[in-house]
């Protein structure tokens, strides 16, 4: 197991709410790029390259909670397993892919009805409003059930990306702290780290998020095995990579930002206790 002890409630829950409002912010608009690529009408009737920060005052508002509670649940995770006598032995990487599973389902809870507003934005559809009057528009026309449109296929989809993104981090950390014969890696250290980890992830699982875009676009209620065959009518296999180039490049780029604010945040703290 490994010796870095997770760091205290208040510290994840500050360093997470300021990684996760900044990323969210700073790659917007390929993030924009790339719902409407995934979406059903085509990429210039989404609206293409215009208002590509349309539906940010979606994310502005759900980003930091999101993401406080994403961290604090890992690393609250990250320690409690390995005190569950029947678990001691655990290896890292399954602790690690239980957190983070953990994690991004207490996420979701946050996340999810921000980015079904978001994706409505995104593609224009309800036309040119405020965040507020699309969630407003989509609490009249679908009710609450609506904001959690697409729940279950992005925690589908979170899973296998958190499973593959945070071992890799935490291993990639972990070997070069002990490279640099340091007890933790680096900010500038973890962001290389977690650009790597989240390259590799984004690819991977960029198929899931295709049909969770498509779900979440959908103003009716549709199976998971029905998206599945409407994307493959419409491209075939191709479709189900589509938008994988500004995927990989958000969240490639975003995991260095994401995860490095986080390590500075951390450090900053530590600091300054």
């Amino acid at each position: 197991m490994s010796t870095n002890s997770p760091p205290p409630f208040f510290n994840a829950l500050f360093a997470g709410a300021l990684s996760g409002v900044t990323v969210d912010l700073f790659f917007f608009p390929v993030d924009t790029l790339k719902t409407r690529l995934q979406s059903t009408q085509g990429f210039l009737q989404a609206g293409g390259f215009k208002n590509i920060y349309k539906g940010v005052g979606s994310v502005a508002f759900g980003g930091a909670p999101g993401a406080a509670a994403f961290f604090t649940t890992y690393e609250g995770l990250k320690k409690a397993i390995p005190q569950i006598s029947s678990l001691s032995t655990i290896p890292d990487a399954a602790v690690h892919m239980l957190a983070g599973s953990g994690g991004e389902t207490a996420a979701c809870l946050i996340r999810v009805p921000t980015e079904v507003v978001k994706s409505r934005q995104q593609t224009m559809a309800y036309g040119s409003v405020s965040s507020l009057k699309a969630a407003q528009l989509l609490l009249s026309q679908e009710g609450l059930n609506g904001f959690y449109r697409g729940f279950g296929i992005t925690v589908f989809r979170e899973i296998p990306f958190t499973s593959i993104q945070f071992p890799l981090y935490e291993y990639l950390k972990s070997r070069v702290a002990k490279y640099r014969n340091r007890d933790h890696a680096r900010p500038y250290e973890g962001a290389l780290c977690g650009t790597i980890a989240g390259a590799v992830a984004a690819a991977t699982t960029t198929p899931l998020d295709v049909i969770k875009t498509r779900t979440m676009l959908s103003k009716e209620r549709i199976s998971f095995t029905e998206v599945i065959r409407k994307v493959y009518q419409q491209g075939g296999y191709k479709a189900f990579f589509s938008g994988v180039v500004p995927r990989v490049t958000w969240i490639s780029a975003g995991g260095a930002v994401f995860l490095g604010v986080y390590e500075v945040g951390l450090d900053v703290i530590r600091n300054k206790m």
